[in-house]
């Protein structure tokens, strides 16, 4: 019986051996992360093309009070990054995981969570200091992403929990949609709507991403990023990041940019990429005005269709249908 532990023992103590030496650059390893993470504002200073939220944030960094906050707009435009960054410069790195609570409201998004997580963290008083002698507000943040999936009962649930604890507690809502926000709750917060970053932008965060990682790469592959990106920058630096590890050493050419976005509709790719760029086929077209006009109008519903969950390939053939009506016009 013991030979039998000795022998059982044996591998242990050898992958702990081999944990050993395989140390750093087993940690090295885990350090590597996306550089859409890699590259997320640090400070609210670095947050780009938002100036009103961003004057706002930096006046309660200052030490005036900070209102609730709704922030609403397309994805990839900075909406999270930009509070997460207030609360690092606010609290601090000790504080910052004991007064800030991040919930993805499309995971948990029932009223459950809200009675429970919400209430309880909610509830709780904080002290005005942090452990490095600096002055921080006395209340807490719950950052409430993707607010705009909440069920109405649970958003319901929420306007009360946000009157009774406006004194510990602050919250945050992100969402794309602000139309699928309850009136109450809007009116309780102070509404910002982040942009979609202009080209010029985009294109010297890009630049800044090459430079530091010491990439070669073509101003032609640059605007392609930034075109198929729509001023989404999360969307353009992932793509960057693509684009990197598929050329390796070479350099990323307008090319490599265009077959990793994706830019062929038959290729079985999201329909809401393909709608938009189809409405931008469609405005080059040489066909009427009133002819494009109508293909938009059914483009529209199309889009708010999609956004509802309809189903990718009937909004497509219906969408077709009208295009093919049109054109037969001709």
């Amino acid at each position: 019986m013991q030979a039998f532990l000795k022998g059982a023992s044996f591998p242990t103590s050898r992958a702990q051996k081999e944990r050993a030496t395989a140390g750093p650059s087993a940690e090295k390893k885990a350090k590597i992360v996306p550089w859409v993470e890699k590259y997320r504002p640090k400070c609210v200073d670095e947050v780009a093309f938002q100036d009103e939220v961003v004057a706002v944030l930096r006046k309660s960094l200052e030490g005036a009070d900070l209102p609730n906050l709704l922030f609403y707009g397309p994805p990839g435009t900075g909406k999270t990054s930009t509070i997460l960054a207030a609360a690092r410069e606010l609290y601090g790195p000790e504080l910052y995981r004991q007064r800030v609570l991040e919930l993805n409201a499309s995971d948990e998004r029932g009223i459950q969570v809200i009675r429970e997580k919400v209430k309880n963290f909610a509830q709780l008083t904080v002290a005005g200091t942090r452990p490095d002698g600096k002055s921080c507000p006395p209340y807490k943040i719950i950052i409430l992403d993707e607010a705009d999936s909440m069920t109405a009962p649970a958003q319901a649930a929420l306007r009360r929990t946000m009157e009774k604890e406006s004194r510990t507690t602050r919250f945050c809502l992100i969402c794309n949609y602000i139309s699928r926000i309850i009136e109450p709750l809007t009116s309780r917060c102070s509404k910002f709507r982040f942009k979609p970053l202009a080209n010029q932008i985009q294109e010297e965060r890009l630049l800044e991403i090459c430079e530091k990682e010491k990439l070669k790469y073509t101003k032609e592959s640059i605007a392609a990023l930034v075109k198929v990106s729509e001023g989404d920058l999360r969307k353009a630096i992932t793509f960057l990041q693509s684009a990197a590890r598929l050329n390796m050493d070479k350099e990323i050419s307008e090319q490599s940019i265009i077959q990793i976005a994706g830019n062929m509709v038959n290729e079985g790719y999201a329909a809401t990429q393909i709608l938009n760029q189809l409405h931008d086929c469609i405005l080059e077209k040489d066909i009427t005005d009133k002819q494009k006009s109508a293909i938009a109008e059914k483009m529209a519903v199309v889009g708010k269709c999609l956004a509802d969950g309809a189903d990718e390939y009937l909004q497509m053939l219906s969408l077709c249908s009208v295009i093919m009506q049109q054109a037969a016009q001709n």
